[in-house]
This record gives structure tokens, C-alpha cells and sequence, in this order.
């Protein structure tokens, strides 16, 4: 029944398990270190893998299987892990399937925080390799025998460059590379990307997911569709008798058991309430930000917008032909100098000046001196972090207002 239902139906009916001692009609917050279970046997089977339960929340808890499950249906995968953070996520989707000497092929236009990760990563032998544009043409150039992912953002953060997510994973396919794509900026509310062929989906659900800007956490999400073969991800291969669950069966028998990279109970349960109403804020974020975009557009004061929906955009026709309901809810503005970033930055009365996206206030940011500042020149360039750039993350409010709002801020500095 549940893939029948509509997006909204299916984040408020999907994947929910009903509370039949109680009647709770939400997931009750399971605030506890550790479970008991009737005997010594069962836990001991708990521990091996051999029988299903909870015993301890770093490894598993109620409150948080029922987020991963509706994370699941969400994304159209066989299964989900949360994690404390999306950075956790991200360290441990990767870290599953790479070891000393591997190589990750990634975007260039990727979150300043990735960046730093996969620098971190070369002290462990793992190394990276970029293309500034995410086409099979320039991933084939930096492909090689070690190269075991293959990783992209479905739009960049903040160079908002939009991936062709069925090509690449066409591609990734054919050479037997896991195909692993961050879809926090754009949600499955716009696009499915295991739908069109991606193996792994990563979200900082700390983002549009959660909504209201509460709590972090991260989530990791399996297609189940990818071949592990003993050759090439040896580690994996020993629990292929798991069929499609095989990698999130290793991940949870080793790396994130062992990190205790976990999500708290208490932030699974906000990340609940905040998912049943991803669908309607998307929808009024998404029609908000091509409102606005449109209006940059006609502000001589304004060196340029960037946003995939505007058809000039040289994104459009991927987005147009890839994504459902929208374009997005995050724009960039060029202002021609730091100075007048700021300004404008600085004026604002809705907007927030805060290092976050998909809260249901709009948010704004100068990521040249923030979220890249500890970036090269080059990968600001390559990410489109330019020092003149603010990033803006488009809230709910009334449209007007917002305009209104943009419109003081630029003539008050910009006359």
C-alpha cells in the first residue's frame, strides 16, 4: 500500500508502526542507555546477529529504527542508518566500503565540511580526486583500478550545479564503483536519486528533514541494488548472505558500532515531527525561492543569481528534466564586493545570519569567510564559494516580505 501513496500521505502513513500498548499516535521518545531482554540466550543472539532486538542505543534504539525506517520509504531504499550528524553519515557511508589506498572520485562543488573530511581522509591512505564538472566525460578522466566511489552532491552547496544523477550512475555501474550522491539540498521531495540508479543516498537530516533547525543528525540510506564482488570490496562480500542488506550489515556490525557515531533518541523523535511536514514546507520554500530568484533578476544592484530554475541557468534543463515539484529552496546572489556581501548580509531583518540551510526561516550566509575558510582558493573557485557570494536558504514566509526584506538591505549599502 505504502508505494502507493503521495509524497505527503506517505511521510505521515508510511513506514509508522503503530504504539498498540499505548495508542501513542507518535514514536514514543525511548530514552534509555539499554534494553533488557527475558534471557541470557537472547542477548546473546542479539549480539551475534542471529535474532532481531535492542540492547544498547549505540547500536540500535526504538525511537530511532522508526526514523530510519521512514527515512527508507522516503528515499525509496532497503535501509537506513542515522547517524549524530550528517558529516557522521557521510564518514561512515564512505569509510564502509574504502581502505588504505583507495580512491574516491568526487565534485568539486561539494560542502566546504566534505572538503575537509576527505583531506582528513589522506592521512589514512584514502585519496580524492575532483572534477570540476560532475559529467562522465570528466569522471572517466580520474576513474582508475583503485577508484571505489564515486561521490556527488544532487546539487551543490553553494555552487548549486545540478547532477545528472542516471548518467552517472550508468556510468558508475559499468566499472562496478559504488555510486554514492548527498541529496540534502535538494530532498527526495525533488528528486529519488536510488530511483534513477544511485547506490548509496546520504541526507544531513539535520536540514529540510528536521525543518525547524533542532537537531543534527545524518542519515545513510542503502539502495540494496549493488553487486559486492570479493575482488574489489572484500569486506562487504562476507556478508552477501544478508542479499540486499549486506552493506548496511557490515556498517552496523562494525564501523558505526564502533564509532558510536549514533543519533540520541530524543533527536530521532523531533526529526519525526519534522518529516511529516517536509512535503508542504518544501513545496512553499521551493515556490518562495523561484519567486525571489525572478526578482534578483530584475535588481541591477545585484551582479548576478544564480538558481536552476531560472531558465537561463546553465543547470535548467538537468533540473527541468530531473526533478519533481520545484528547483530547490537555496539561492546565491553575486554583489561585486565582500564589503557589499556583508552589507547586505548585515541589513536583513527576516533573515538569519546562520551556518545552516532548510530551516523554515529563511538563512543567510557568506561562505567564502565561513564555511570555506579553511579551503584553498582554488576549491572555493571550484565549489563556487566566490568572495563576493551570499548564500541564501529560503525560508516560509510571505514572499513579500522577503522581497521586501532583500530589497532594503541591497539599496540601503548599494546606491
Amino acid at each position: 500500500m505504502a508505494d502507493k501513496m503521495k509524497f505527503n500521505t506517505s511521510l505521515l502513513h508510511g513506514n509508522i508502526e503503530s504504539e498498540k500498548r499505548t495508542g501513542a499516535t507518535l514514536t514514543p521518545i525511548y530514552q534509555s542507555s539499554a534494553f533488557e531482554l527475558e534471557s541470557a540466550e537472547k542477548l546473546e543472539k542479539v549480539f551475534l546477529n542471529e535474532a532481531p532486538g535492542f540492547s544498547y542505543t549505540r547500536i540500535n534504539n526504538p525511537t530511532v529504527a522508526a526514523f530510519e525506517n521512514r527515512i527508507s520509504l522516503l528515499e525509496a531504499g532497503v535501509s537506513t542508518v542515522a547517524c549524530a550528524s550528517g558529516m557522521a553519515a557521510i564518514f561512515n557511508a564512505i569509510m564502509n566500503v574504502v581502505q588504505s589506498g583507495d580512491q574516491i572520485v568526487s565534485s568539486a562543488g561539494i560542502f566546504g565540511g566534505t572538503i575537509g573530511l576527505f583531506k582528513d581522509l589522506e592521512d589514512f591512505g584514502i585519496h580524492t580526486e575532483y572534477v570540476k564538472e560532475a559529467t562522465v566525460n570528466e569522471f572517466e578522466k580520474q576513474v582508475n583500478d583503485k577508484t571505489k566511489v564515486i561521490f556527488a552532491e544532487t546539487m551543490g552547496n553553494p555552487k548549486l550545479d545540478v547532477l545528472d544523477i542516471r548518467e552517472i550512475a550508468q556510468f558508475a555501474k559499468a566499472r562496478n564503483i559504488l555510486f554514492v550522491v548527498d541529496n540534502t539540498v535538494a530532498t527526495a521531495f525533488l528528486v529519488k536519486p536510488i530511483e534513477l540508479g544511485a547506490d548509496i543516498v546520504i541526507n544531513s537530516s539535520s536540514k529540510y528533514i528536521n525543518g525547524s533547525g533542532n537537531s543534527i543528525s545524518g542519515v545513510i540510506t542503502d539502495s540494496g541494488n549493488f553487486k559486492w564482488t570479493q575482488d574489489r570490496f572484500a569486506g562487504i562480500a562476507k556478508y552477501k548472505k544478508m542479499g540486499p542488506y549486506a552493506y548496511t550489515a557490515k556498517l552496523r556490525d562494525t564501523l558505526f558500532r564502533n564509532t558510536g557515531a549514533c543519533l540520541s533518541p530524543f533527536n530521532a523523535y523531533l526529526n519525526c515531527i519534522g518529516l511529516e511536514t517536509m512535503g508542504i514546507r518544501m513545496e512553499r520554500a521551493c515556490n518562495n525561492a523561484m519567486i525571489l530568484a525572478k526578482w534578483f533578476q530584475t535588481c541591477t544592484k545585484i551582479v548576478s543569481v544564480n538558481y536552476p530554475g531560472l531558465e537561463e541557468n546553465p543547470y535548467h534543463e538537468i533540473a527541468k528534466k530531473q526533478f519533481v515539484n520545484g528547483y530547490g529552496a537555496m539561492i546565491t546572489i553575486r554583489t561585486g564586493s565582500k564589503e557589499k556581501a556583508f552589507s547586505i548580509i548585515n541589513h536583513l531583518k527576516y533573515a538569519l545570519k546562520v551556518a545552516n540551510i532548510g530551516d523554515t526561516k529563511t538563512l543567510v550566509i557568506h561562505p567564502d569567510s565561513t564555511i570555506y575558510s579553511h579551503s584553498t582558493e582554488e576549491e572555493k573557485e571550484n565549489a563556487g564559494a566566490y568572495f563576493d557570494l551570499i548564500r541564501i536558504s529560503v525560508g516560509i514566509e510571505n514572499i513579500e516580505d522577503l522581497i521586501d526584506d532583500f530589497e532594503q538591505a541591497i539599496n540601503i549599502r548599494l546606491k
